[in-house]
C-alpha cells in the first residue's frame, strides 16, 4: 500500500470514528442545568481513537467530535471551546498508543480526562461565571472517568477487530 493510499485510509477511518462518536454521543445525553451543558459518552471514543491512531489523529477526532456534537445539539456557544478541549484531550491520549503497559495507558488517559475537566472549567467560567465553572467539575469528572473505563474496556476488543 502506498503512503498516499494509507493516508486516505486513515482519513476515512478518522472521519468514520467522528461520525460514530457524534451519533452515539447524541443518543446518550444527560443535561447539566448548572452549567448549561451535558454529560455524554464522547470521551470514551475520543480516547479509543487516540490510542488506535495516535496523537495527531486523536486531536482531530476529538476536536471535530466535540465541535459537531455541540453544533448539532444546539450548544453553539461551546463548539469552538469543545474543538480545543476535546482536541487537546485526544492529543494527550494519543501518547497512550506508544505505551504497552496498562498502568501507563490508564494514567495517560486519566490525565487526558483531567485536561478535559480543566478545559470545561475554564470554558464555563468564561461563558457564564466562576460558580458555573465549579459546578461543572463533578459532572465532567464523572464523564471523564466513565470515558476512561469504557475506553480501557473497548480498546482490546476493537484492536482485535481492526488488526
Amino acid at each position: 500500500m502506498t503512503q498516499s493510499t494509507n493516508q486516505i485510509h486513515q482519513m476515512v477511518f478518522a472521519a468514520t470514528l467522528v461520525a460514530v462518536n457524534v451519533v452515539i454521543s447524541r443518543i446518550f445525553i444527560i443535561p447539566v442545568p448548572m452549567t448549561h451543558g451535558y454529560i455524554n459518552l464522547c470521551d470514551a471514543l475520543i480516547l479509543v481513537a487516540a490510542m488506535l491512531m495516535g496523537s495527531r489523529w486523536g486531536a482531530a477526532i476529538g476536536g471535530f467530535s466535540g465541535l459537531l456534537l455541540d453544533l448539532l445539539g444546539g450548544y453553539g456557544q461551546y463548539m469552538f471551546f469543545s474543538l480545543i478541549v476535546h482536541g487537546l484531550e485526544g492529543w494527550c491520549a494519543g501518547y497512550a498508543k506508544q505505551s504497552l503497559r496498562r498502568t501507563s495507558r490508564t494514567l495517560i488517559l486519566l490525565g487526558s480526562g483531567l485536561l478535559m475537566v480543566l478545559g470545561y472549567f475554564v470554558t464555563d467560567w468564561l461563558l457564564y461565571s466562576w460558580p458555573a465553572g465549579v459546578a461543572g467539575i463533578l459532572p465532567n469528572m464523572i464523564q471523564g472517568l466513565v470515558g476512561v473505563v469504557l475506553a480501557m474496556g473497548l480498546l482490546p476488543r476493537l484492536e482485535r477487530l481492526i488488526h
